[in-house]
């Protein structure tokens, strides 16, 4: 059929035709950010999932939901060994941009201003390289004592008092929240929990590999009374259906039954991967309905293509001991093997693998769903293994 009209849209963060099986989080998302602007209480909101469930999608769907509702909101992604002032600084200059230009009272504004302006300047005698094109001035004696914890806990209380001057609320759309340092969380969480204790309009929503639960746990005792922890997965074969049905639907054409149940069986319903299976039996399908046939064809092309990109650019940024206990993990017959038998195909003792381990974890590649439990944050990777790396060694 015409490349020209294909409806799928596989990438990164790239929104599909439709957002299917994901509506009971925009609602719950939307009732907290609701009662929050106006003054009552809600948890922030941290969403987990493997790679390749939609949660950059989702991020980008309630950011455009709470704007339109004339919440202040802005949104980034914390990138591996980025720290934590560097990244938000600039976020939180256009938070007070944005406020600036709601119809109020300014002082609050100002006052706020200042005091990023002092928040800066103590940032950069604790972390070097920090060099920013713009000078707010600053407030003596407020976010200025280089703690982290205390300082950007003033900092966001200022801010939220002018979000409450201003009858909106400040939300902050954070990706990758599973690569923030433990300390530098642990102050972020801070900041958040006073700022709900005064019922000031600051909110966090943010999304993060499932390891992200326990970071949240390790940094703050009480972080599970303060957030909401909705797990973003695969979805079920309506939703899945209703993901590939719709977009083609509006071009005149149509699945069959039993290429949906192929598509499904092939994607286990990750929607990254139904997009690439649906765009690529849009390129194979001569006329419609897709039949089993096309999805035939279109899974050979979707497993080249994945090798080549999804899974291969992560496989690439391991180390060959690293890769060695990957491929432990494909040939283990279970999505969570235990790290007891992955030792023992690889000949070696629990406690010397823990920094290998422990290195795949923080490069985002594995984590731990149970104590002494591993599984791949990728879905499908373990297939990719064996396909990459035929024989164990």
């Amino acid at each position: 059929m015409n490349p020209r009209d294909n409806p799928f849209s596989p990438g990164a963060g790239t929104p599909p035709p439709e957002l299917a099986g994901r509506q009971q989080i925009i609602e719950d998302v939307s009732i907290a950010l609701h009662r929050i602007r106006n003054g009552l209480s809600a948890k922030s909101i941290l969403m987990v999932g493997l790679r390749g469930v939609g949660k950059t999608v989702l991020l980008n769907r309630l950011k455009n939901d709470a704007e339109a509702e004339g919440l202040v909101c802005v949104q980034f992604e914390a990138p591996e060994g980025r720290n934590l002032p560097a990244i938000i600084i600039p976020s939180l200059r256009t938070v007070l941009l944005k406020l600036d230009r709601v119809a109020g009272v300014t002082d609050a504004v100002s006052r706020a201003g200042k005091a990023l302006g002092s928040f800066i300047n103590a940032a950069k005698i604790r972390y070097k390289g920090m060099e920013f094109g713009f000078d707010l001035g600053s407030q003596v004696g407020v976010a200025d004592s280089g703690d982290l914890d205390y300082d950007l806990t003033e900092l966001l209380q200022e801010i939220g008092k002018a979000a409450k001057e201003k009858r909106t609320a400040v939300v902050l759309f954070i990706d990758e929240l599973q690569y923030v340092p433990e300390n530098e969380l642990a102050a972020l969480i801070s900041a958040l929990h006073a700022c709900a204790q005064k019922q000031l309009p600051v909110v966090l929503v943010g999304a993060g590999l499932p390891q992200l639960v326990g970071n949240v746990g390790r940094a703050k005792s009480y972080a599970e009374r303060l957030f909401n922890f909705p797990v973003i997965g695969a979805l079920p074969p309506e939703a899945a259906a209703e993901a590939l049905e719709h977009p083609v639907k509006e071009r005149g054409v149509r699945f069959t039954k039993e290429a949906l149940e192929e598509i499904f069986k092939q994607t286990q319903g990750y929607p990254y991967f139904l997009q690439e299976w649906g765009s690529n039996c849009w390129a194979v399908a001569k006329e419609s309905p897709i039949n089993q046939s096309d999805v035939d064809i279109a899974t050979t092309l979707a497993i080249t293509q994945l090798d080549a990109s999804f899974f291969r650019v992560r496989y690439d940024r391991c180390t060959p001991m690293e890769k060695n206990y990957m491929r432990a993990m494909a040939e283990i017959n279970s999505s969570t093997p235990r790290s007891g038998d992955i030792a023992v195909l690889m000949k070696k003792e629990v406690s010397q693998l823990g920094p290998l381990r422990q290195s795949l974890i923080k490069k985002g590649m594995i984590y731990s769903p149970a104590h002494g439990d591993t599984a791949f944050t990728v879905p499908l990777f373990a297939d990719y293994m064996k396909r990459t790396l035929p024989m164990l060694n």
